[in-house]
C-alpha cells in the first residue's frame, strides 16, 4: 500500500443532489438514480490504472471501502431505505436541511474507523428500522 487518505474523499460518494430529485421512500426513482453509481463502482473494481513513475510502469487497482457509500446507496443495497436518518451520507454530518442549502461544499468529519462503525450500525440495523 503506497497511499491512503486519513479521511476518505467524498466527492463521488456524497451526493446531496439526490435529495432534490427523489425521496428515499420512492424506491423506483431512487433505484434509477443510484443504479449508474453502483454500475460505475463495480466497473472500477475490475479496472487497473497504469502510471509511469520514475520511468517504471506501475499498476494500481481501485479498492472501495464499505465506509464510503452514500447513505442512500447503503439503504438501497442493504435494505434500509426510509430509515428516517436526518443525515445525508456516511461521510459527513450534514443534515438534509444543510444539504438543500449547500449543494457544493461538504467536509469529511470522520476517519475510516469512525465511518466503519457507522456503516456497521446501518448494516446490522440494531434498532430494527424499516
Amino acid at each position: 500500500r503506497i497511499f491512503e487518505e486519513a479521511k476518505p474523499n467524498s466527492e463521488l460518494c456524497c451526493k446531496p443532489l439526490c435529495l432534490m430529485l427523489a425521496d428515499e421512500s420512492d424506491h423506483e426513482t431512487l433505484t434509477a438514480i443510484l443504479s449508474p453509481l453502483i454500475a460505475e463502482r463495480e466497473a472500477m473494481k475490475s479496472s487497473e490504472l497504469m502510471l509511469e513513475i520514475g520511468g517504471i510502469l506501475r499498476s494500481f487497482k481501485f479498492i472501495f471501502r464499505g465506509t464510503g457509500y452514500d447513505e442512500k446507496l447503503v439503504r438501497e443495497v442493504e435494505g434500509l431505505e426510509a430509515s428516517g436518518s436526518i443525515f445525508i451520507c456516511t461521510l459527513c454530518d450534514a443534515t438534509r436541511l444543510e444539504a438543500s442549502q449547500n449543494l457544493v461544499f461538504h467536509s469529511i468529519t470522520r476517519s475510516h474507523s469512525e465511518n466503519l462503525q457507522r456503516y456497521e450500525t446501518w448494516r446490522a440495523n440494531p434498532y430494527h428500522e424499516s
